[in-house]
């Protein structure tokens, strides 16, 4: 049977498997589609939720952090940020939103990490 944490991760996983994006989008772009992805699935969410001093995550759901990068970010300095989040009480796991694939551990201290990636919702590689 899985746990709460792992049921929403799966049912925010879902929900943002409905975004489709044009090649080059804007990161506003992306936040309104992430948005409107919750919305729709009906899961109350919080935009840029303070988790503490210069520590703002893109979008919460419960104690799920989501994070939303452009293009294809540079994994060292999103693991470190990451880790900033993950270190505060509020957040149980993060769901990082990408356009393209990067390298993440399946957990960051000790809370889940899951990737999705805009690009492969398309079901082509883009640019």
């Amino acid at each position: 049977m899985k746990d709460a944490i792992t049921r929403d991760i799966d049912a925010i996983v879902a929900a943002l498997a409905s975004v489709r994006m044009p090649a080059q989008p804007e990161e506003y772009d992306i936040h309104a589609a992430v948005a409107g992805a919750l919305a729709e699935a009906g899961l109350e969410y919080e935009h840029e939720y303070r988790l503490g001093p210069r520590r703002r995550i893109d979008f919460r759901v419960g104690r799920v952090g989501i994070e939303v990068k452009k293009g294809r970010p540079a994994s060292s300095e999103l693991r470190e940020q990451l880790r900033r989040y993950l270190e505060s009480d509020a957040l149980d796991a993060v769901i990082v939103v990408t356009q393209r694939v990067t390298a993440l551990p399946a957990t960051i201290c000790g809370k889940p990490v899951r990737l999705v990636s805009l690009n492969r919702l398309w079901g082509v590689a883009l640019p």
